[in-house]
Order: C-alpha cells, then sequence, then structure tokens
C-alpha cells in the first residue's frame, strides 16, 4: 500500500526484523478507562494566542522623572483542566522617559526570550535583585531599600510571580508575628514613656513620608526594609523578626 508523504522528511532509518520482533506491544486503553489529556508545557515552540491576559505595574523612582509601567502577560496551559496553569510570557516596559530607552528595550526582549524557553525562571528574579546602581539606591514606599531601578523591575516581577502562584511566599508563623508585636510595642514604649513625651516627639518629627516603623530605623540585611531597631542591646527588625542575637 502506498502512502503519500506530506511533511517534509528530516532522516529516515531503516527497521530490521529483529526489531520489529523486540518491540513492545502497543498499549490498547481498556473500554471504561477515560482518555488522558495531553498536558501542554512550556517551551520556547509554544505559539502566541491572539489574546494574553496580564497586570501592569507602576515604579516611580527618584532616578527617573517619569514613572515606569511595567506590563507582564501570562499565557494559560491547560486552561479548564486540572492541570491549569497561568506562566509569564512576555514583558513591556513603557514610560515617557527616553534617556534609557535603548536598554530598557533590550532587558524587555531578553526577559521575554527567558519566559518563553519554560522551565523555572523564577531565577530571574534574584539576579535582577542583586543588581546595584555605583550612584546609589533609594527606599521606596514602605521603608524598602531597592539598590537600583533594574532591582525594583525584579521585585514588581517576584509580586507578579507570588500573585500567579509560581512563587510561594511563606507565611509567618503566629507565634513570629506575636514576637514582633511584642518587641515593637516594647520598644515604642521605652522610646515614649508617656503620652506627653510621645506627643513631643511627635510634633518634633519632620514631615517626611510614614514607613510604618519608628523613626530611626535603620535598613534590615535580610528583608532591604528599613525596621532594624536597637532593643535591649540588639539589632532587632520589627518587619521579618531578624535579630543579630538569635
Amino acid at each position: 500500500m502506498a502512502i503519500k508523504i506530506e511533511k517534509k522528511i528530516k532522516g529516515y532509518n531503516v527497521v530490521k526484523p529483529e526489531d520489529k520482533a523486540a518491540a513492545p506491544a502497543p498499549v490498547v486503553a481498556k473500554k471504561d478507562e477515560a482518555p488522558k489529556a495531553e498536558v501542554i508545557q512550556m517551551h520556547e515552540s509554544l505559539e502566541r494566542p491572539e489574546t494574553l491576559v496580564g497586570s501592569t505595574y507602576k515604579i516611580k523612582s527618584p532616578l527617573f522623572e517619569h514613572a515606569l509601567y511595567v506590563t507582564v502577560n501570562d499565557i494559560v496551559l491547560n486552561a479548564g483542566t486540572p492541570h491549569e496553569q497561568r506562566r509569564p510570557f512576555e514583558i513591556f516596559i513603557n514610560s515617557k522617559n527616553m534617556d534609557h530607552f535603548q536598554w530598557i528595550v533590550a532587558l524587555t526582549r531578553i526577559i521575554s526570550a527567558v519566559f518563553r524557553k519554560g522551565g523555572d525562571v523564577t531565577f530571574l528574579v534574584e539576579e535582577m535583585k542583586a543588581v546595584f546602581d555605583p550612584r546609589g539606591g533609594y527606599f521606596k514606599a514602605g521603608g524598602i531599600y531597592m539598590p537600583s531601578i533594574v532591582a525594583e523591575i525584579g521585585a514588581v516581577i517576584e509580586q507578579h510571580m507570588k500573585m500567579i502562584g509560581l512563587i510561594q511566599d511563606p507565611d509567618m508563623d503566629e507565634s513570629t508575628k506575636r514576637l514582633i508585636a511584642e518587641k515593637r510595642a516594647a520598644y515604642e514604649a521605652a522610646a515614649n514613656p508617656t503620652p506627653k513625651a510621645a506627643a513631643t516627639a511627635a510634633e518634633s518629627q519632620p514631615a517626611t513620608e510614614s514607613t510604618g516603623f519608628p523613626p530611626g530605623a535603620t535598613l534590615c540585611a535580610k528583608c532591604n526594609t528599613q525596621a532594624l531597631v536597637l532593643m535591649d542591646g540588639c539589632q532587632t527588625c520589627l518587619n521579618c523578626g531578624y535579630s543579630k542575637c538569635g
């Protein structure tokens, strides 16, 4: 029987009689067994759908006059099945500031290529957050230190990956939360022993953006938040509970 080949021949192999004898028998599905759905994995040859879902994040840095708008689009794999998952597929960064247009375009194209390659792409977060600006970093809202604008883009990607479930944020247990609350209350009570002293201290403080932590707190090396205070002769973080004394 003649078979018409529609596709281009990329290679061939001669099947010997002994190969036929050693070939395993084809698996026949049982009548009562339901056919299993084919799971689609992320890989670089996966075609882009017409429509993608995504989120846009705003970055306002003192290093730029205008804000950056970071858009991360996701592809939905195995939609409507128990294996459904969202994976980042592409990233765009838009801004009125054209001074850094070249490296921003290059960065987005490289990150999008890594996203489409598949596999574990969470390593991008740590690599980008470790980029330091030789001119110095800055503090964003909440007292979180950003060593560079690239690091903040990495933090945005981390936030998006946590939102779609690609990165699991470990929850702080109740005992740690209770310990941090006790240490914060003790620190504030020691700093302002009386309501009158507290009012005087509040009036003497300059009108700065509130970080949610006591004034005079320094940067924590573990969570990069300006929440490290000196308590009982030991540096203690009121954000993550880190302490140099253990």
